[in-house]
């Protein structure tokens, strides 16, 4: 019976110190680098949009902390055609682009609208298979979804 009772303080004292090692491991590990897509559809909120994925990046500490896409779908595309686009929009979706930040404009609205990539502002890709079949495929990479 002694026998026993050493053996099994034995096992648990293991037990313990594996378990805190592996505790203090995971506690200094650097955090894991998020991928975030932000869903736009409504045009009366790209202002607000653009000015989260401003302060997602100034948050984070830049783009090198955060992996972002924006699928823009819906009449909130009509806000990035580049006939139409005010400056500080403009001068937006140019940083994001030199950011690395993903663009994608709905393939389903560009045809509904006429329009072509050449039509919108510089750095948007065409999502050709529908703007919420995009936002399902980074979803199911591991992007978190966000809709301001």
């Amino acid at each position: 019976m002694h026998r026993r009772s050493i053996l099994w303080g034995t096992l648990s004292a293991i037990g313990a110190a594996f378990a805190a090692s592996s505790a203090n491991a995971a506690a200094e590990a650097p955090p894991q680098k998020l991928k975030v897509v932000y869903h736009l559809d409504d045009l009366d909120k790209v202002s607000f949009v653009i000015g989260n994925i401003q302060n997602h990046l100034d948050g984070v500490g830049g783009p090198g902390n955060v992996t972002i896409a924006l699928v823009v779908h819906g009449q909130a595309l009509k806000a990035f055609h580049a006939s139409a686009a005010n400056p500080d929009l403009s001068m937006h979706v140019g940083q994001f682009t030199r950011d690395g930040i993903e663009l994608a404009a709905c393939g389903n609205t560009m045809k509904s609208q006429n329009i072509g990539l050449k039509d919108l502002l510089p750095g948007f890709v065409a999502a050709e298979r529908g703007g919420v079949v995009r936002l399902a495929e980074l979803q199911s990479r591991g992007y978190l979804y966000l809709r301001p």
